[in-house]
């Protein structure tokens, strides 16, 4: 192979344009086509900022065309030569209108044929492009993710530096803590049988940087979670991390839009009108069936209690003799869009979110037609149609049972009508504030109230003794940012006074010794002044997947992992030696399953 001797790149390939005819140009980069014609042989050479075509003549040296003739696909290269104009324009390039001439070619390094084809549209599974990521990260939508990535992320660091905001690095080795998701642990050598947990994200830590007295902190760091994934969740995550001193929700919410504003005007052009909507915690799960709306698309929960409160049909009696709801979605126009099979796959959906059947009811030109309109009086289907302002092609889906249980799934079945429509445009950005969450949350499994978010979120001041007396209905001084219907950060207000995190830690079934034991440096910082203060986080993986239009995080992370925690092309996790093992103080016992 050769090297680049003297030569050095004074362009990239599709920085080229019809000003540049007539200069001499050094272009490096891969071959991505090589073809013969009309005794010419063009190359399309490709680099980090696109394609140019490449041209050589045997008329004008041999030696050199014969050479040319031997290149290959994803062969490294160099070239020089002149740029000229282009007679058959490629108007799909942006360096379509010209052409280097070329008069020297160095051949850099030769490639085996790709498992992969370097393009967009390869058609390549998921699997195998994660097996050779690093091909993968050659295509130009790939790079453009993560260019994008890089932006947002000198976007946020200029806001938070305007802002008065300092960067603080915090440890990656923590101490384990309870009351999230299932940590990542590091065993300790020089301290055996101990371990270190990897952060779920930095909350303590900022805190403690407020009672520090540092009074701004930010920054982009990397989170782990040992947690059951999905398309938009990765065991580690980068995350960017916020904390403010003498704030209130106001002043979080407030100096926020402005970052989230100046991010969608820089990389997408558009322009956010603020103070952006917001809804209580109460409202979205009443009107959405979930504390992440979509607005792209309208099919709001409505409450038929008064519609059917003397219906004779049992399902619903029964419901609402049982403390329970009937509730309703009104999918506009979709009166002959679900045939019966159709209907049948929505009702399975329903039903993985806990509802025990879905109802429908259609209005067409023609009449009603619904699963259960021989039990249904005339005066109740007028109700019914008037109270979800149904027009003829409109179609009704009904669901009844616990509160809880009927808003959940018709909040699902409402996102996947929207799936199945069509109605989800990437290109159009709806985004509002959720708050008020709950401070608690119950978990059958653990037979307890455990923390919505963290255990260091504080009340809303008229809750606070809630949180002994009701604390099913005590609220947080807690928010999240959602758009599009996923949610891209969220915060609160924290608590900065020693006998409410007591409080908080009792409510949440810890005796003081385990709270002392878990969280005593904080307990025991809290002791010597601590300023109110509260942060947010938001999720720079999801962020970029939003501007980016994709559904999948792996499509915006560099070298992300599978959906069961494994990296398909450095075949991690794998096995350790013993040695390592026996340095670390750990056996390795693995029951065989049965």
């Amino acid at each position: 192979m050769e090297t680049m001797g003297n030569l050095r790149r004074t362009h990239y390939c599709g920085t080229l344009r019809e000003a540049n005819v007539d200069e001499n140009v050094v272009l490096m980069g891969w071959v991505q086509k090589r073809r013969s014609l009309g005794g010419l042989v063009f190359v399309d050479l490709r680099d980090t900022e696109g394609i140019c075509q490449i041209v050589f003549d045997p008329d004008a040296q041999a030696n050199l065309f014969e050479k040319a003739s031997s290149l290959r696909s994803e062969f490294v290269i160099a070239v020089k030569g002149v740029v000229k104009p282009r007679e058959s324009v490629n108007l799909e390039l942006p360096s379509g209108k010209i052409e280097v001439v070329a008069d020297e070619l160095r051949i850099l390094d030769t490639a085996e044929t790709p498992p992969i084809y370097i393009k967009d549209d390869d058609g390549v599974s998921e699997t195998k492009r994660l097996q050779y990521r690093y091909l993968d990260l050659r295509k130009p939508s790939m790079q453009n993710r993560l260019k994008l990535r890089a932006k947002v992320a000198k976007i946020v660091r200029d806001f938070y530096e305007e802002n008065r905001f300092v960067e603080v690095e915090t440890p990656m080795l923590n101490k384990p803590t309870p009351e999230g998701a299932r940590d990542y642990l590091v065993p300790s050598r020089v301290n055996p049988g101990k371990f270190y947990a990897l952060p779920q994200s930095p909350q303590i830590m900022k805190q403690l940087l407020m009672v520090s007295g540092m009074d701004r902190y930010y920054q982009i760091v990397k989170c782990f979670r040992d947690e059951d994934l999905r398309a938009n969740r990765q065991p580690e995550f980068t995350q960017i991390d916020v904390e403010m001193s003498f704030v209130d929700v106001e002043d979080i919410i407030e100096l926020h839009e402005k970052l989230i504003t100046r991010i969608f005007k820089e990389i997408r052009g558009v322009e956010f009108e603020m103070p952006f909507m917001r809804l209580t915690y109460k409202e979205a799960m009443e009107r959405f069936g979930s504390d992440k709306p979509d607005l792209r698309f309208g099919s709001e929960i409505t409450d038929l209690a008064s519609v059917f409160a003397h219906s004779e049909f049992k399902v619903f009696s029964s419901a609402l003799e049982g403390g329970g709801t009937i509730r309703a979605i009104n999918a506009k126009g979709c009166a002959t869009a679900f045939s019966k099979k159709g209907i049948s796959k929505l009702e399975k959906h329903a039903k993985l979110y806990g509802a025990k059947g879905l109802i429908w009811v259609r209005k067409t030109e023609e009449g009603v037609e619904s699963s259960i309109l021989k039990f249904l009086k005339d005066t109740e289907i007028e109700a019914l149609f008037e109270t979800m302002d149904a027009e003829a092609g409109d179609m009704i889906f009904l669901v009844s049972g616990e509160y809880d249980t009927t808003v959940t799934a018709l909040g699902q079945l409402r996102l996947e009508i929207a799936r199945k429509m069509e109605w989800l445009n990437p290109d159009e950005f709806k985004l509002l504030w959720i708050t008020e969450f709950p401070v608690f949350e119950y978990s059958k499994e653990e037979d307890r109230y455990m923390a919505k978010h963290h255990p260091f979120t504080h009340p809303m001041e008229e809750d606070i003794e809630k949180m002994e007396t009701d604390p099913k209905n005590a609220r947080a001084k807690a928010y999240d940012i959602v758009i599009n219907g996923e949610e891209i950060g969220g915060g609160s207000i924290r608590i900065n006074n020693g006998e409410l995190q007591a409080k908080m830690f009792k409510a949440l079934g810890f005796t003081e010794e385990e709270a002392m034991h878990q969280f005593g440096f904080l307990i025991n910082a809290f002791r010597f002044g601590t300023p109110p203060h509260g942060g947010i986080a938001f999720g720079l993986d999801r962020l970029v997947m939003t501007l980016t239009g994709t559904e999948n995080i792996r499509d915006v992370v560099a070298f992300p992992k599978t959906q069961s925690a494994t990296c398909l092309m450095t075949d991690a996790p794998t096995t350790i030696s013993e040695q390592q093992l026996d340095e670390a103080h750990i056996r390795v016992e693995i029951e065989e399953k049965e």
